[in-house]
């Protein structure tokens, strides 16, 4: 052990907060050991107090203490938004200190702009905590994978949306059912919107196509469908089409050098190692050009895991004083292909009575019936998104549903 401790900051004692306490407290002398030197936490920001809490002498209310100490060399921002965290973030970058968080939706916003502020000042900004949770993906695409040129992430990112899917399709409840199940559960926010509409998957994708790419690939471009079209019924066909409908996001990058980003639910052969990701798990799979595919498989979110993965940032910051962990993000602005010029197959379904009208539309499908006949499910061939939109729209009231089919 070095004679000198590493003493850290937590900002936030919500969930996350008292995760990461309670993980740097249980493996204090695993931790420490790796870090080389004892890890230890000195300050807790919350407006809050904890009046009972085994660690009630740390909490604080200022940040200005923590900013005043030059003991505290590494900062966990575990806060979420992006009004104080950001500022917090930047005044300790500006000051050589390091940041560690699990916040998705900074990251997302300003990512590179705090990656750049981390270098010039010889520190560094780390964030493996906010895409998959525990899953190391970050560390991953970013230095085990670095003599790969990655083509592809191909995953399911939110554990929500793929909880209530996965109920859908095993209890063959609706939607709003399971939703239902999973708030119970706390799986879901009371306003669950910024997981069921994809907001959440859409700010992890931005941060894993920015790293992919070296550039930045900014939230309001990114493709983004929710879940929440998704019926009963189209499960049913994808498992009679042997297939399982998953909450996906892909980012490829193109030939030409732009890059594909969409979230949306897609229906998944069944021999694809995704469609075996039930409930709360996330996957990613990852596609270099020498390598192939590796999969990432894991708890994407709750207190423990993300701690532990915001408690890995501590160590490796704690194993690199005064240099920058090399980050290829830049803030130059990605070229975002347009997904209405990709091209795969579609799940169409549609009233039996209008079959003829639907066939004339996408020739050479393949048709499916369920038990009742009243309507029927069809997947297109191969074809262009904005061909398929077109005749989809031209069917008006014909179809009842699309999916897409990875």
């Amino acid at each position: 052990m070095g004679a000198e401790m590493i003493k850290i900051a937590v900002l936030g004692y919500g969930v996350v907060g008292s995760g990461v306490v309670e993980v740097i407290e249980r493996n204090h002398a695993e931790i420490s050991r790796k870090a080389g030197d004892e890890v230890s936490v000195k300050y807790i920001l919350d407006l809050r107090d904890f009046p009972g809490d085994p660690h009630e002498d740390k909490i604080v209310h200022d940040f200005d203490r923590i900013m005043e100490d030059d003991e505290v060399s590494v900062l966990c921002e575990v806060m979420g938004g992006v009004g104080p965290a950001y500022q917090y973030t930047k005044r300790a970058l500006s000051a050589g200190k390091s940041v560690c968080t699990s916040n998705k939706e900074l990251v997302a916003m300003h990512g590179a702009e705090l990656l750049a502020l981390a270098s010039a000042n010889h520190c560094n900004y780390m964030f493996e905590a906010s895409v998959g949770g525990g899953i190391p993906i970050i560390r991953a695409v970013n230095s085990a994978l670095t003599a790969e040129r990655i083509q592809a992430v191909t995953g399911i990112l939110n554990g929500t949306t793929n909880y209530i899917l996965t109920k859908m399709a095993k209890e063959g409840v609706d939607y709003c059912e399971a939703l239902k199940q999973a708030q119970a559960l706390g799986y879901a926010e009371r306003n669950p919107a910024a997981d069921v509409e994809g907001a959440d998957a859409c700010r992890k994708l931005a941060i894993l196509a920015s790293l992919m790419t070296g550039r930045n690939v900014s939230t309001d471009r990114i493709y983004v469908e929710g879940i929440t079209k998704v019926s009963r019924e189209d499960l049913e066909y994808a498992r009679i089409a042997e297939m399982a409908v998953k909450p996906l996001v892909l980012g490829s990058v193109r030939e030409d050098g732009s890059v594909l980003a969409m979230v949306a639910p897609f229906m998944v052969p069944l021999d694809h190692p995704l469609a075996r990701v039930d409930d709360v798990f996330n996957g990613v799979l990852v596609t270099g050009n020498m390598l192939g595919d590796a999969m990432f498989y894991g708890r994407g979110a709750g207190k423990l895991p993300t701690a532990s993965a915001v408690a890995a940032d501590v160590v490796d910051c704690a194993k690199h004083p005064g240099k920058t962990v090399w980050c290829f993000w830049n803030q130059e602005e990605a070229q975002v292909a347009d997904v209405a010029d990709t091209q795969r197959r579609f799940f169409v379904r549609a009233r039996a009575a209008q079959r003829e009208a639907v066939e004339k539309a996408f020739p050479g499908g393949q048709v499916f019936f369920r038990e009742d006949r009243e309507d029927f499910g069809l997947l297109t061939r191969t074809m262009v998104e904005r061909e398929f939109e077109a005749g989809y729209k031209g069917l008006g009231d014909a179809v009842l549903s699309r999916l897409r089919v990875l």
